[in-house]
Parts: structure tokens; C-alpha cells; sequence
């Protein structure tokens, strides 16, 4: 099979008629069949799946039957999408393992140490508002209470959906052993930019991921008619929350090259047509290149908001939902995937992201590194997200190369 092949498999699971894209989010409609993707593509190449406590999904390829899993070598990435989102952030990972894997065992390779296929559960944070949610679990990283008692949009909270899908939460948290059995973590990803493309590369490694944090803002004013409420006497909170938006783009736009700030989900309450809004409730999310200055940012642009929302006079408050600090990656693990990908494709960069992923959470735990595959658009979280077959299949030989590097020695 091809990796565009096993894509293919999945292609109508979580298509949205509304938004176009994907929208998969964890213990939704999609979410089952996916996992029944993943188990049986497992299983056709001989690795013995299981689910951990925290939803996520493993494949293992032993050595040798009844080996102790020690020292593995894991890779794989996630099956969850954002609302409307493409068809290869995530899947991409997961599909280029199993095909890593089946070139591999075509090739007649033996691994020394185990290779384990990963699928973790939410790594959007789509649906619960939590990013990387089965590793930030599965680490440590989120407090298992709490991210249990997040609601979604419904107002279901984790903990109900987790017993809603035949799952026990009194389970869920930091799994240490299973993490002890691991070496490393080598992600592979869809680039989510244009740098391979401007380049001329089908494939890079990465360097780093830029810190980021979400909050959720909430704006109260006054709820009123639309039609008998004169324009004087007003306090709408939607008024002031455009000026929020305006301070989030002007402050990412004053500060370094690198600062991005973004207001990309909001509700407003009432709803209605003729009604004056009585409070809107928003999601922020803001990056730069250190954790201080995504600290800085945010300081500047609550300045700036609380001075719109105080002249429309409405409130404020904010309430921090995650913060995801700088990850450098692993600098003796990213020189060994370069040197596995420099036969067939020659020096290539480690380059710098702007997007979180489950390898940023577990390189606080073990090695991580990652491998992008060219975007010819530089769109992602969106329908426009793209990557050619013939990179995605560079992808999947340039991941195969480096499980043959790394569990092919003790």
C-alpha cells in the first residue's frame, strides 16, 4: 500500500457538509471508526494494539515474541482534527508509520528494540479546549480532575463523554511505567507553512516549536432591544469586543517578526438578531519565539483590551486556559534523524514551528524529534491543507529510514 492509499481508507470519516474539511474531536461520531482504523491497520502488519487509560492507541512491534517492552522506539502522531480542518495534520503521522513499518517488514528488517505506532487522543484541544490532551495526560502535564471537569460546547464535561464512550475516568492520569518503556519519539507531520515549498525540499527536520497560550475572554455588558435602546445608553459587550480583536492584531503586529495573535472562536449571548448582546465569550490564542515574549504580548494586548471594553462600558475577565512553553528539540536525537534522511535526500534543515504538537509535551519526558513533509499550499487547519503523494511517500521512507537507524541497534 501507499501512505495516499491508507489516507484514502479514512478519507469520509468526520467530513463536515457545513464547514468542508475534517471535524474529528475525541469520542465524536468519527471517532470510533478511527480507531477501527487504526486497530486494523495494525493488525494487518502483525503489531499488537491496546489503548492506554488516557484514549490513546498503541501498535507494538516486538522483536521477538514475548519481549519485554523496553527501550522502544515510538512514533505515530494523531487522528483528531480542528473544526473544518485538512486532511493531513495528523493522519498523515499515523499513516506514514504504517507504512514505515510495511516497508520495513517488506525489506525483511528484524528491530532489535520495538517500534510502537501512537495515535493520541485530542491533540487539537477541539473539543475540550485542552491541546494535546492524551499525552499532557498520559505525562503528567494536565491535572486529571481538572481537565476531566471541562466542558465542551454542549456543556458536556470530559469526565461524562469518557464514561458516555464505555471508558472508566477513575483511570485516566500519568502512566510512568509506560512511558519508562520508551527511548524516544519521532513525530512526523504535514510542514504547516510554505518553508519546504520555497525551499525546493520534500522533507526537513524540526528545531523547535514556538511557545503559545490560549485564553478564553469574557465580555459582560447589558442586554437590551436592538430597536428601542438609543445608541448613547448602550454597553454592548460585541461592540467591545471587536476593539479586543483589533488589540490582539495590533499588538502582534508591533512586536518582533515572529508574534502571531488570533481570536478564531467566539459566542455571543443572546444570539439574536434584534436583541443588544449581553455577553460574548471568546478564545485568544498568542505565539511569539520565547515564552516571555508571549508573556509580554499578552500583557500589552490586556492593556489594550480592557481599555476597549471599559470605553463601551462592559467587563472583563480572563482566565488562562493552557500555556504551551518553548520546546528545543532533542539535539543528539534531531543529528541522528539527519543522518538517516542524508542518503536519499542530502543535508537537510531542522526548521523552527509555530505549532504545538504531542512531541513538544513529551520531550519534557524522553528524546523527541520531528520530520515534516512538504505543504505545497502552506495552509493547515483548513480545507486548503496539502501535501503532494510523492512527498508523503518521501515522508514515509524517510521515517522508515530513521526506525531502521534507531531500533536497529541496541
Amino acid at each position: 500500500m501507499t501512505v495516499a492509499g491508507r489516507l484514502a481508507e479514512i478519507a469520509d470519516l468526520g467530513r463536515d457538509a457545513e464547514r468542508s474539511g475534517y471535524s474529528r474531536h475525541l469520542f465524536d461520531a468519527s471517532d470510533p471508526p478511527l480507531r477501527a482504523w487504526f486497530g486494523s491497520s495494525a493488525e494487518a502488519l502483525g503489531l499488537l494494539v491496546e489503548e492506554d487509560d488516557d484514549a490513546n492507541l498503541w501498535a507494538w512491534w516486538m522483536p521477538q515474541p514475548g519481549a519485554v517492552r523496553h527501550d522502544a522506539i515510538a512514533t505515530g502522531s494523531h487522528l483528531d482534527s480542528v473544526p473544518g480542518g485538512g486532511a493531513f495534520d495528523g493522519p498523515l503521522g499515523v499513516a506514514s508509520a504504517f507504512e514505515a513499518v510495511a516497508q520495513l517488514r517488506a525489506d525483511g528488517f528484524v528491530p532489535v528494540r520495538p517500534i510502537v505506532v501512537c495515535a493520541f487522543a485530542e491533540e487539537e484541544g477541539s473539543r475540550f479546549g485542552l491541546p494535546c490532551l492524551g499525552t499532557r495526560l498520559l505525562t503528567g502535564a494536565a491535572d486529571a480532575a481538572s481537565a476531566l471537569a471541562r466542558a465542551d460546547a454542549a456543556g458536556v464535561t470530559l469526565e461524562q463523554a469518557w464514561r458516555d464512550s464505555g471508558r472508566d475516568p477513575e483511570r485516566v492520569g500519568p502512566d510512568p511505567e509506560r512511558l519508562g518503556r520508551l527511548a524516544a519519539f519521532v513525530e512526523l507531520h504535514v510542514e504547516q507553512g510554505r518553508d519546504l515549498e520555497d525551499r525546493g525540499l520534500p522533507v526537513s527536520t524540526a528545531s523547535a516549536i514556538i511557545p503559545h497560550g490560549r485564553w478564553r475572554l469574557t465580555i459582560t455588558g447589558e442586554g437590551n432591544h436592538a430597536g428601542t435602546t438609543t445608541m448613547d445608553l448602550r454597553a454592548d459587550p460585541v461592540v467591545a469586543f471587536a476593539g479586543a480583536v483589533q488589540a490582539v492584531r495590533e499588538v502582534a503586529a508591533s512586536r518582533m517578526p515572529g508574534a502571531r495573535g488570533t481570536i478564531g472562536k467566539a459566542q455571543i449571548i443572546p444570539g439574536g438578531t434584534n436583541v443588544i448582546a449581553s455577553r460574548v465569550i471568546a478564545w485568544m490564542d498568542l505565539r511569539a519565539f520565547t515564552d516571555d515574549d508571549v508573556r509580554e504580548q499578552y500583557a500589552l494586548t490586556l492593556q489594550r483590551m480592557r481599555a476597549a471594553v471599559q470605553a463601551e462600558g462592559c467587563t472583563l475577565d480572563v482566565h488562562e486556559e493552557s500555556f504551551s512553553a518553548r520546546v528545543d528539540f532533542d539535539d543528539e536525537l534531531t543529528a541522528r534523524v539527519t543522518a538517516a534522511l542524508q542518503p536519499e535526500f542530502g543535508q537537510v534543515p531542522a526548521i523552527p514551528t509555530g505549532a504545538g504538537h504531542d512531541a513538544g509535551i513529551l520531550s519534557a519526558v524522553l528524546p523527541t524529534a520531528m520530520i515534516f513533509v512538504r505543504n505545497p499550499t502552506g495552509v493547515s487547519h483548513a480545507p486548503g491543507e496539502d501535501a503532494r503523494d510523492g512527498d508523503c511517500e518521501a515522508g514515509a521512507r524517510a521515517l522508515a529510514a530513521t526506525l531502521r537507524m534507531l531500533a536497529g541497534s541496541a
